[in-house]
């Protein structure tokens, strides 16, 4: 059976995304890996051993372009309301709580913030199959 064990994301500036994962979501480095022309840095907390894998081309100054391929991140919280509250007071900008309902249940509870890169991350109320 597979598992899953990281997803992958090019970024600019290792401090500022380390920083950004650790306040956001309390990642912190398991293990980093500098080459001659890329450096890996593999974040994860004691939640789960699923990582974000940030990889940083050395010498790259432009934003990378996202596209319109790459969708999200998703993370489960305990209280969404509070992690909500956490992010506006971080100053990470979090946009606002969304109630998604199918067939008038509600199906997920859940805010959206982005990284320094433009990375869009959702944050979801751990509810149902979110968990």
């Amino acid at each position: 059976m597979a598992k899953a064990i990281h997803a992958m994301i090019r970024v600019l500036d290792e401090a500022r995304s380390v920083e950004f994962y650790a306040k956001a979501f309390g990642l912190s480095v398991a293990d980093r890996f500098a080459f001659e022309s890329f450096t890996l840095v593999y974040l994860r907390n004691e939640e789960a051993d699923f990582e974000v894998e940030l990889t940083v081309n050395h010498g790259r100054t432009e934003p990378y372009d996202l596209g319109d391929g790459y969708g999200h991140i998703a993370f489960a919280v305990d209280d969404l309301d509070a992690e909500h509250a956490r992010f506006e007071a971080l100053g990470l900008a979090p946009r606002k709580i969304v109630a998604f309902e199918r067939e008038g249940a509600l199906m997920a509870r859940f805010f959206f913030v982005e990284d320094p890169d433009g990375y869009k991350i959702e944050v979801l109320q751990r509810h149902g199959r979110y968990r």
